[in-house]
């Protein structure tokens, strides 16, 4: 599954523990990650300093769904459970 480009859903819904640039401490749970652009795609994508969670996260149909809003739903609950 390729990327829902404008969805945005991993930028925002997960919290991330390791540093992201302009973000050194990562970021909470809902928050919207400083490198998401006004469109929704990363700032970071394809450069060195992106960092490796975001690398290791692969889309798929479990977890973004069939929609933005079902990807968000899915993180969150992904979330909430771990």
């Amino acid at each position: 599954m390729d990327c829902r480009l404008g969805c945005g859903a991993c930028c925002i819904a997960p919290s991330i523990s390791s540093a992201i640039p302009g973000m050194p401490k990562g970021k909470p749970s809902g928050e919207r990650c400083v490198q998401l652009d006004d469109n929704n795609l990363c700032k970071l994508f394809g450069k060195p300093e992106r960092p490796k969670v975001c690398l290791s996260f692969k889309a798929c149909p479990d977890v973004c769904g069939d929609s933005d809003r079902a990807a968000m739903d899915n993180i969150f609950e992904l979330e909430r459970l771990t």
